[in-house]
């Protein structure tokens, strides 16, 4: 393989360099960092997990799929989980930038009991996947690793879901590949909106990459508050404000933040909007209309944040853009609906499915 070129952010980070004892390009957390980090006992604290979420379980076992892209070898997390009772069909669940594969263990577990197979990734700098230093995010390139996963996987004609920024790999992989796309569904996609284009002032790498690092289990706990769950709050979700909040606090953290910010780049520059019209398979719409997500919100005017993520709005102008789109909306719920209401939530989702299935 050949050399990667010396990235310009290399001098900021010399002091992980040495404790991950690896190269940046594809890290992985030492043995002992891991273990002094899986023994931590006090669970009053936030966890420390490794870059790539070491010391953190998931519901399922989890595979490797190795690699290269832009020049570096690649490690893919994933869940490949199959039902006792296949119906024949596949579906693939691609998380949001705040979520991971193991977010969607409890829609795996009834997609399996209704006969699918199951495959949820970890995309690249996200999770328990790999976490390079300098690497061009863009959705076409998750969309080319995902597409190249499922190829080795043997699979063609597969559902693809995703919820959040996943709804916006998702689009762009329906965008790319209709072929081998039976269905799509989106659950509250953020990128329903052009936050540039509505008046959000970009933010400079830079900057973004200060305000990830204080990045905190308290403010993503008041965030996912306010934002998923409408305000509510019960103890079943602290373990994904641990799962985020554990990788920032640990070894690898300004690795992380940095991937992050990368990818928050990505969201806010490659918006998937203008092409809705353009997609070609059926399309089912999920969506929580107390959501107000918008990327940036901060950062705007008063006079634009007041325009910005209302998804009562924006849920039904997507239905009207994509050609063949059926919208599910959840009037109370927010950004999270499969897991604030998963039995509400996932009786929509099937009944859905059927009705694409006879459309």
């Amino acid at each position: 393989m050949s050399a990667t070129p010396a990235s310009p952010y290399r001098h900021w980070l010399p002091a992980l360099s040495l404790a991950l004892g690896t190269t940046l390009a594809g890290v992985s957390v030492s043995a002992e960092a891991q273990e002094a980090d899986a023994a931590e006992p006090d669970r009053k604290t936030t966890p420390r997990y490794g870059a790539e979420l070491e010391g953190f379980d998931y519901p399922y076992p989890v595979e490797r799929f190795r690699f290269t892209s832009q020049r570096q070898e690649m490690q893919m997390a994933y869940l490949d989980v199959p039902a006792d009772d296949p119906n024949g069909h596949t579906i693939v669940l691609l998380h949001g930038k705040n979520f991971c594969a193991a977010t969607w263990e409890d829609s795996i577990k009834r997609l399996n009991d209704a006969g699918y197979r199951v495959i949820a990734p970890d995309q690249i700098g996200f999770c328990k996947s790999s976490k390079p230093e300098a690497y061009q995010f863009s959705f076409h390139q998750l969309a080319t690793n995902t597409h190249a996963l499922l190829e080795s996987l043997d699979l063609d004609g597969v559902t693809i879901m995703g919820h959040s920024m996943g709804g916006m790999l998702a689009s762009r992989y329906a965008l790319m590949y209709p072929e081998q796309t039976e269905k799509l569904v989106l659950v509250n996609p953020i990128g329903l909106e052009d936050w540039k284009a509505m008046g959000v002032p970009y933010q400079p790498i830079d900057e973004a990459y200060a305000s990830e690092q204080k990045k905190d289990a308290e403010g993503i706990r008041r965030y996912q508050q306010s934002t998923y769950y409408v305000g509510e709050w019960e103890p079943r979700y602290d373990r994904w404000v641990d799962m985020l909040a554990g990788m920032y606090a640990g070894p690898g953290g300004d690795l992380v933040a940095w991937d992050q910010t990368l990818t928050s780049d990505m969201v806010f520059t490659q918006p998937v909007i203008h092409e809705f019209d353009e997609i070609q398979v059926p399309t089912l719409l999920l969506i929580g209309e107390k959501d107000n997500t918008a990327i940036g919100k901060g950062l705007a005017s008063d006079e634009v944040k007041k325009t910005l993520g209302h998804y009562d709005v924006l849920g039904e102008r997507a239905a009207e853009r994509i050609p063949d789109a059926e919208l599910v909306e959840f009037p109370e719920l927010g950004h999270s609906p499969h897991i604030q209401q998963p039995e509400r939530f996932h009786e929509a989702l099937f009944d859905g499915l059927k009705r694409l299935d006879h459309s």
